[in-house]
């Protein structure tokens, strides 16, 4: 398979309904915070959700599930190729991603390969999203902002370059880096900007995890969640990996 985009061009229709979506999910963003359970600032610390212990305890055997995939890197996506939606972020070759949930769906394809991971992510509750992400040397991943506060972002940390403080993540005013080893926990409906000014390849464990709410965020998130399911936003990456993962089998 050549190193093209799944994705072809969208259509006006589907640009026009995205930017409708979005102007709702950010009305939603401020009900949601009104009803979260947790903290709604840019960052969020690792002692308020209990499982983080639980990531971080199996790093070990996480990074070496990851290594045995970059031994042949041409069989790891990009983000676009896979989300049309990240084409503005995800340019050329240097951000590739190995998806194991997106939104809820289980990649069963992608889990039997790693099966200790796995494991650990059926365990996590409110497990929506979770993937490889792993970017190249030099880059930069513009500033952009995550769809839904239904959701909290957090990255296990995996390979972290040698010069750590010329790789970082901002979120909002806040510049953070990376430890080997460690959870990083934030809310993505803030801008956010990564960039890798080394010479080495930097990889997370990328999770998007439900949002603890009272019973009236609950039931406003369940909403929330189903709506996104049903669009182009999860149900075409959902495609796209199946093909991948076809193909790549052939």
């Amino acid at each position: 398979m050549t190193d093209t985009t799944i994705a072809n061009k969208q259509p006006l229709w589907r640009k026009l309904s995205m930017k409708a979506g979005k102007h709702f999910l950010r009305w939603a963003g401020r009900f949601q915070a009104r009803h979260s359970l947790v903290s709604t600032t840019p960052v969020i610390g690792n002692d308020e959700f209990p499982w983080v212990s639980q990531l971080e305890h199996a790093y070990t055997d996480i990074r070496s599930e990851l290594d045995s995939l970059l031994e042949h890197p041409e069989d790891i996506p990009c983000f676009h190729q896979l989300s049309p939606d990240q084409k503005r972020i995800s340019k050329g070759n240097n951000w590739k991603t190995f998806a194991f949930y997106v939104y809820g769906q289980r990649v069963d394809d992608n889990c039997a390969l790693c099966p200790h991971k796995a494991a650990l992510l059926d365990s996590l509750p409110g497990m929506r999203t979770a993937m490889f992400s792993i970017l190249a040397p030099q880059y930069h991943i513009v500033p952009h902002k995550g769809p839904t506060r239904a959701v909290i972002r957090a990255h296990l940390a995996l390979k972290v370059p040698t010069d750590s403080d010329k790789v970082w993540i901002r979120v909002d005013d806040q510049i953070l880096h990376w430890k080997q080893g460690e959870v990083m926990l934030f809310d993505d409906t803030y801008e956010h900007e990564v960039r890798n000014d080394t010479d080495e390849t930097r990889a997370v464990l990328f999770l998007d995890i439900d949002r603890p709410m009272d019973r009236i965020g609950t039931l406003f998130n369940s909403i929330i969640v189903r709506l996104i399911q049903a669009s182009s936003y999860v149900k075409q990456p959902i495609k796209n990996v199946a093909k991948w993962n076809r193909e790549k089998r052939q």
